[in-house]
């Protein structure tokens, strides 16, 4: 297969980052007056191919590790990718679309439920391009109105 510009968008992932992440709703709460938690590590984003990219996480303690691998699949018409993590059992699978602007790209996944894990429960994770060394990633669920609601957001700066 020949890459088409949906698989180069993705080249701009590749790199050296550092995060910063920020809890949000949808998660336990932190206690009355408190901040929520903040959290930071380093991510790795490598091509695989040209039509791949995979993307390793770890925390700033060493103890949690995250890998992602996205591609775009034109029978589909989509973006296609998996993320697992070191902290739980679960293969999420994404199906994304990239908006219209080309900064935005939404990946949807269905996982277990925070209120019921043998339920599925609608998930989405947003990347942002901000611009060449900075990026986001929002993470949100679906609440039982149909409401998205934001769980974290992760702050990636370009080191190399």
């Amino acid at each position: 297969a020949e890459p088409q510009p949906r698989h180069r968008w993705l080249k701009q992932l590749i790199g050296e980052w550092t995060y910063t992440m920020e809890m949000k709703g949808g998660m336990p709460r932190p206690a009355e007056g408190s901040e929520p938690p903040h959290f930071s590590g380093t991510e790795s984003v490598r091509a695989f191919g040209d039509l791949w990219v995979v993307g390793e996480t770890m925390s700033g303690d060493g103890a949690h590790f995250s890998r992602v691998t996205l591609g775009y699949d034109p029978q589909k018409g989509h973006y296609v990718g998996t993320w697992f993590s070191s902290m739980m059992t679960y293969l999420w699978v994404y199906r994304g679309e990239l908006d219209e602007a080309q900064r935005v790209l939404t990946l949807s996944s269905d996982g277990p439920s925070f209120t019921d894990p043998t339920v599925l429960a609608s998930y989405q994770d947003v990347i942002t391009i901000h611009d060449d060394d900075y990026r986001t990633m929002t993470a949100r669920h679906q609440d039982e109105n149909g409401e998205w609601q934001e769980m974290m957001v992760m702050h990636y700066r370009r080191v190399k």
